[in-house]
């Protein structure tokens, strides 16, 4: 029972995770932010229902090798993006108004 709901959780993040960087490439500039730190808080989750699986021995080591190369990868991406997302972003102005 547990090994089922875990791999639905686990599915339901990864239809998510495709979901948040789809909606992230259509925001506006001004949501992109926002939706792709999203995407990297839904990747997190993702990582640590995977390694609670493999603990639980519901996936093996091959498995988890695989979707660790692949999630990491994805993890660069995001990361990377929300750099470049973050370095255009305007800071706000310090001591405005004062």
């Amino acid at each position: 029972m547990l090994k089922h709901s875990l791999g639905e959780k686990i599915t339901q993040l990864f239809t998510k995770q495709a979901e948040l960087i789809l909606i992230t490439g259509y925001a506006s500039k001004d949501k992109k932010l926002g939706a792709i730190k999203q995407a990297s808080l839904n990747l997190d989750l993702l990582k640590f229902f995977l390694q609670m699986a493999f603990e639980l021995k519901a996936i093996d080591n091959k498995q988890i090798a695989n979707l660790s190369i692949s999630l990491t990868k994805v993890g660069n991406m995001i990361g990377g993006w929300q750099k470049q997302l973050a370095n255009q972003t305007p800071s706000p102005l310090s001591g405005e108004g004062v």
